[in-house]
Order: C-alpha cells, then sequence, then structure tokens
C-alpha cells in the first residue's frame, strides 16, 4: 500500500463524507460560508487535505470558492444530484423518502425504454449476462440473502442500461446502483424480494433475449410500478 492510499486518504475520505452529509442533511445552508481553516482544525488535517475536499465538493455543485469570502454552499437546485456520492449522502439523511421516490421516478421513465431498446439492440454476451444476473436474482431471493440479491441486482439494471445503446442510458448505471444500494443499506426493502418482482426480472431478460421490445419495456414499467409502490409501504 503506498502512502497515498493510507491515513492520508483514510482522512480526506472522512472529511468528504462528514461535510458532504452535513451540507446535504441541511445543516449548513445554502448561502453558508466553510473556513477552511476552522476545517482542518476540526479534523486535524492539512490544508492540503481540505483543499482536496473542496475541489472534490465543488465538482459535486455543492460548494463554490469564492476570493475574501470562503467556501460557500451553493442553494440545492444547483447540485449535481446525479452523482452517486450525493445520492449516497441524500439517502442517508432524513430527506431519504423524497429522495428515493425522485431517483425511482426517474427511473420508471427510463428503464422502461432502456429494456425496449435493449431487445433490439443487446448482443449475444449482453443477453447472456442479463439472464446470469435475473438468475442470480432468484438464487438470492430468498433466505435473507440481501447483499447477494443487491449485486446481482445492480448487475442485472447496469446491463439494460448499457444494452440500450444510448450512452446517456448507460451513464445513468451509478445512479441506479446508488439509488439500490441505499434502499437496501437503510432497510428500505422487504427481508425477502417480492416473488412477484423477482419473476419480472427473468420474464425481461426473456424477452430482450428473443427480441420483444414491446413485452420487455412493458414489463419493466411493471417492475418501476412495484418499485414505487414499494416505497408506499416501506418510505412514506
Amino acid at each position: 500500500m503506498s502512502s497515498e492510499d493510507g491515513p492520508g486518504q483514510g482522512l480526506h475520505s472522512r472529511v468528504l463524507d462528514t461535510l458532504g452529509l452535513a451540507i446535504t442533511a441541511g445543516e449548513y445552508r445554502p448561502g453558508s460560508v466553510l473556513r477552511t481553516d476552522e476545517i482542518a482544525e476540526r479534523f486535524d488535517a492539512s490544508r492540503t487535505v481540505v483543499r482536496e475536499v473542496v475541489r472534490v465538493l465543488e465538482s459535486m455543485r455543492l460548494v463554490e470558492s469564492r476570493r475574501r469570502v470562503g467556501v460557500t454552499v451553493r442553494p440545492t437546485d444547483e447540485w449535481n444530484v446525479y452523482d452517486p456520492r450525493v445520492i449516497r449522502w441524500r439517502l442517508a439523511g432524513a430527506d431519504r423518502p423524497r429522495q428515493l421516490r425522485s431517483l425511482t421516478v426517474l427511473r420508471s421513465a427510463i428503464e422502461p425504454v432502456a429494456a425496449g431498446l435493449a431487445a433490439t439492440l443487446a448482443t449475444p454476451d449482453q443477453c447472456a449476462a442479463l439472464t446470469e444476473a435475473a438468475l442470480g436474482m432468484v438464487r438470492t431471493s430468498r433466505g435473507h440473502q440481501l447483499d447477494g440479491y443487491l449485486r446481482h441486482d445492480i448487475a442485472f439494471h447496469r446491463i439494460v442500461l448499457t444494452a440500450s445503446g444510448n450512452e446517456m442510458f448507460a451513464r445513468l448505471g451509478d445512479v441506479v446502483a446508488a439509488v439500490l444500494t441505499g434502499r437496501t443499506r437503510h432497510d428500505v426493502m422487504f427481508h425477502d424480494p417480492d416473488p412477484a418482482a423477482v419473476t419480472l426480472h427473468v420474464q425481461v431478460a426473456e424477452a430482450v433475449r428473443e427480441g420483444d421490445a414491446a413485452r420487455a419495456e412493458a414489463l419493466t414499467r411493471q417492475i418501476a410500478a412495484g418499485a414505487l409502490d414499494e416505497l408506499d409501504v416501506l418510505a412514506p
């Protein structure tokens, strides 16, 4: 392990996560000024670490640096809400139900179309990988194997988005992975996934493999509708 991967890197991650969580939770309101010297003192961090953290937060559009003013928190509507780390932080806060719902509505708008395109454009290798992911979901859908189920679920949806042939859809793979992970980590999931939802994933894989775009799209819409229904119960 290099020195760059050692304690300094761990401190960087800790400062970034702490500030990111605080900003997205509203502890620092838009317009608030973060003093880099105070951050350095609070975390016993070097100015170099603090500057690196600020650069990352700037890349997410959570803050902006102003000369003679300091590091200022941006308005919420300017944040890069598609950044997986921003999603993770927001899911860890009190705004979790609204964040889950907005992300699930986004998925319901995009993934059915992606599945329809995948049924037309997916390669044989992508079809095989999609089937394997769906069968993996079946194998881990009982016995409280949520971590294993999550891995296959993420893989399934990444493949659908990539196989659509649309690079904009494909880039949403990290967003979908973040929301699926957040649901599992924050217990916004049943201990064993809904058998009907698992079956729908298998059927989507079949429809994609058979080139049935209309069926793939319709089945994926059912998956999205079911995910919204679950939120009504688990994160009202």
